[in-house]
C-alpha cells in the first residue's frame, strides 16, 4: 500500500532517477495501489528500461528509509504504458493531477486505468 509518507519517497526517487536518465517528468500522482507518471523518455532509452530503473530505485528508497516496515515495499511485476501526443497532453496531465479524486469519486477514464484482475 502506498501511503502519504511512502508516496513522497517514491515521487522523489522517480524524479531523481528520471533526471539522471535525461527524462522529463511532466506529471506524477498516485493512489494507494498504483502511480501514474507522464514522462518524456528520449528515444535512446527503452520504456521498459526506464520503468525497471525507476521501480527499482523507488522501492530501494522506500525500504532503506523504512527498514522495519512489514511487509517490505515492492512493486508488482507488471506495468501499463500508454503513449500520447501533444494534443492529449493537457487531458493526461489533468487526469494525473486529479488521480486521487477520480478514484475517490469513481470518475475514472478507462483508457488511463488497468483492471487489476
Amino acid at each position: 500500500m502506498i501511503d502519504a509518507k511512502i508516496e513522497t519517497v517514491i515521487f522523489e526517487a522517480v524524479q531523481a532517477k528520471s533526471n539522471e536518465l535525461g527524462c522529463s517528468i511532466l506529471g506524477i500522482n498516485g493512489t494507494e495501489n498504483h502511480v501514474h507518471v507522464a514522462v518524456n523518455i528520449p528515444p535512446k532509452l527503452a520504456v521498459a528500461d526506464w520503468t525497471k530503473l525507476v521501480k527499482g530505485v523507488s522501492a530501494h528508497a522506500v525500504n532503506d528509509l523504512y527498514p522495519d516496515q512489514d511487509p517490505r515495499f515492492r512493486w508488482q511485476g507488471s506495468y501499463g504504458v500508454l503513449t500520447f501526443g501533444a494534443q492529449a497532453l493537457d487531458f493526461v496531465l489533468d487526469y494525473i493531477a486529479n488521480q486521487k479524486e477520480h478514484h475517490r469519486n469513481n470518475t475514472l477514464y478507462a483508457g488511463m486505468e488497468q483492471d487489476d484482475a
